[in-house]
């Protein structure tokens, strides 16, 4: 039986180390705030709104949020924007994405401040992964995936780590990270030719496609750790991973639950992000 990296265990302590850093920047009088921009009711959104409210409440985080119609106009989201850039009791800001198809993502993206930039939205905050330097902050997700292998302690130095995924929100981020590491990286795609060869060589298969049980016992060998980044819905309606977990869990090391794992983390992240920001702004 796989141990299971559980993202219970991972919140337990990193929350902790938030509650801290919140209790010393409200001795300072500053409190940290996060600003959710929504435009629409996109129900992926409505969730996750909810559960990052919830979460910044039980930390002490405040949360203001401004809600637009779907109609709005590219002029009136980019004064919105322009508007909290300005608004130094505003540390972070979350956007969400995709956007309607009326308006130009990419003018809108880079136009936050890469400083209040807590999801890695601008170009700006991507260069800071690629390179390490503090702008702007790396993407919630594959900085939950760290998160996970910080708590477990799990030295990814030298590891031979397969990422299976290319999107510029999880899997090339969690590349550039894994990267900086030390780790050697291998990314998987739809054009692989042979992903299961190249996961069986691997010691940490990180799996984020967004394809429910892509990841199968053939894909896997005894010794290694699975992060499974899916989320997914099956034919039974009920929440799944990219992990055919029943099939991979006999057989491997360690391995994270959907639900249970990745996505519980990636919430906590983001309010981390936000307080550091509020930390950068004060010194």
């Amino acid at each position: 039986m796989a141990r299971q990296f559980l993202g219970k265990e991972v919140n337990a302590a990193l929350n902790a180390r938030i509650k801290d850093n919140v209790a010393a920047l409200k001795e300072k009088g500053v409190n940290p705030t996060l600003c959710i921009i929504r435009v629409g009711e996109n129900p992926s959104d409505l969730s996750y709104e909810k559960g990052a409210t919830k979460r910044c409440e039980t930390l002490g985080v405040a949360c203001e949020k401004i809600l637009l119609p779907v109609e709005v106009t590219q002029d009136e989201l980019l004064a919105v924007i322009d508007k909290v850039n300005k608004d130094d009791s505003i540390h972070g800001v979350l956007l969400f994405r995709p956007l309607p198809r009326h308006l130009n993502q990419a003018v809108i993206e880079n136009a936050l401040a890469p400083e209040k930039d807590v999801d890695c939205m601008t170009d700006l905050s991507m260069s800071g992964v690629i390179t390490g330097k503090k702008v702007g902050f790396p993407p919630c997700t594959p900085q939950a995936v760290m998160e996970i292998l910080d708590h477990y302690e799990i030295n990814c130095t030298s590891k031979d780590i397969v990422v299976i995924g290319a999107s510029t929100v999880v899997g090339r981020p969690l590349a550039n990270m894994l990267v900086r590491r030390d780790a050697t990286v291998t990314i998987c795609h739809i054009l692989t030719k042979d992903v299961p060869a190249a996961t069986r060589q691997a010691d940490i298969i990180i799996v984020a496609a967004g394809h429910a049980g892509l990841l199968r016992e053939n894909y896997v060998k005894p010794g290694q750790i699975v992060i499974d980044v899916g989320i997914n819905v099956n034919k039974e309606g009920k929440i799944c991973g990219d992990v055919e977990y029943e099939e991979v869990e006999p057989i491997v090391d360690a391995i994270t639950p959907v639900p249970g794992g990745v996505g519980g983390v990636t919430t906590s992240v983001l309010v981390g992000h936000v307080v550091e920001a509020a930390q950068r702004a004060t010194e």
